[in-house]
């Protein structure tokens, strides 16, 4: 099977992930998540891989092994099997052959991908690219991960010449709402000594450096009161709320920064006058500068409680996912080296992009595996425009093999 024709397969099954069963700890959150596992373990037992374990959560662990006598270290490449809440239906994906222009994804819709809007499309020209008919995402987030790995393998294995130490591959699922697969991996027992992620981005770029992520929760305690007897005795929470986001600094939320620059996001806000529960987001890609920003809210937290009474506001700090980076320094950043000369031997110019959000690698660098993170060349995650350009998907993969084989000429022993 060509790695097109795998991708397109394994966009057939709808694995969108189910919010409300993953707030309630159902792992999978979706039955198509543990569909396309099954199907995954399959390939990989036709492939011959060893090791093959296929969980209750939809997590898939599998392992290629050694065919050098050498000593080399071990590599794990991950993919996620979830797609994002944001569309739920099914996705129907074809091939077009881009001469230019705008491409037509569903003419009886009029739903068109314009390259006005969509500048980037021209690096693409004349080449097949992956669509979807306009009605749902295309799932290259994280499918064609999932493709360009298992692609990979089936090279490695026609090609015993290419010396590698043992290769590890995992497929998780529900990445898509708090990289709950990530978070359930058991990373000690993978036995993995680095490793890579494929998710997100078009040809070239290359993470190794995203936020440091907090979750917090602020709830305001008021006192109701019948407005027509209120005045002296009414306690707004809501008003609290707002007075408590009117403090915050000017400036420094998503829709006004881009780049390295941190921010706080007030992402939901619920109740009434009695009580009113705040939820945020602060994200800063240093370590210094996140800390910062938490000591900053407690404070103000605690400055609040000056003034409206030490019951009417109390804060909740959680760390949700730190910065890659801080797993990649010094000894431990050769996983970087490796990937710029893979990227170079195959002729690709490295773009290392500070990512504004999290991944897996985020977590399972945390917990001891470096983990930074491959291309796999698709476009507009998350969108309807989402699509995927065919050579930038086969560099993905070619890129893979070619980490394996750097790792074995350059670390084995």
């Amino acid at each position: 099977m060509n790695i097109v024709d795998r991708f397109i397969n394994y966009t057939r099954i709808n694995t969108t992930t189910h919010r409300e069963n993953g707030a309630a700890g159902i792992m999978p959150s979706s039955l198509g998540q543990m569909e396309l596992a099954k199907i995954i373990a399959a390939e990989l037992t036709q492939l011959g891989l060893q090791d093959i374990v296929l969980r209750e959560s939809a997590i898939i662990t599998a392992t290629l092994p050694s065919n050098s006598a050498k000593k080399i270290p071990t590599v794990a490449f991950f993919g996620h099997l979830d797609t994002s809440a944001e569309q739920s239906n099914d996705t129907h994906a074809h091939i077009v052959n881009y001469t230019g222009g705008d491409i037509v994804l569903n003419p009886a819709l009029n739903i068109v991908l314009k390259q006005a809007e969509f500048p980037e499309l021209s690096q693409y020209q004349n080449q097949d690219i992956i669509v979807t008919d306009g009605t749902s995402l295309l799932g290259a987030d994280d499918k064609a991960a999932i493709a360009a790995i298992m692609h990979a393998l089936t090279v490695l294995i026609a090609n015993p010449d290419i010396e590698h130490g043992d290769v590890k591959v995992a497929f998780v699922p529900d990445e898509e709402q708090g990289l709950r697969g990530a978070k359930a991996f058991d990373v000690d027992t993978f036995g993995a000594d680095f490793g890579y992620t494929l998710d997100c981005c078009g040809i070239g770029e290359f993470v190794d450096e995203n936020w440091n992520a907090g979750d917090v929760v602020i709830t305001f305690t008021g006192q109701s009161a019948h407005p027509m007897s209120a005045k002296g005795k009414l306690k707004n929470s809501l008003l609290m709320a707002h007075k408590f986001i009117a403090m915050l600094p000017a400036g420094e939320a998503p829709e006004y920064t881009d780049g390295r620059e941190g921010y706080y996001w007030v992402k939901d806000m619920s109740g009434n006058s009695a009580k009113t529960v705040l939820k945020m987001d602060v994200r800063d890609f240093t370590q210094h500068g996140y800390q910062q920003r938490m000591q900053f809210l407690a404070t103000l937290a605690s400055n609040c409680q000056a003034l409206w009474g030490e019951q009417a506001v109390s804060i909740t700090l959680a760390d949700r996912y730190q910065n890659v980076a801080n797993s990649l320094q010094g000894n431990a950043s050769f996983p970087i080296e490796i990937a710029k000369q893979a990227y170079e031997r195959n002729n690709i110019v490295m773009k290392t992009t500070p990512m504004r959000g999290g991944y897996d690698g985020a977590v399972l660098s945390q917990k001891g595996l470096p983990c930074p993170n491959i291309f796999t060349g698709a476009h507009n995650f998350h969108s309807i425009y989402e699509y995927l350009p065919v050579p930038s998907l086969q560099a993905a993969s070619n890129v893979v093999v070619d980490v394996i084989r750097i790792t074995a000429e350059q670390y084995g022993k």
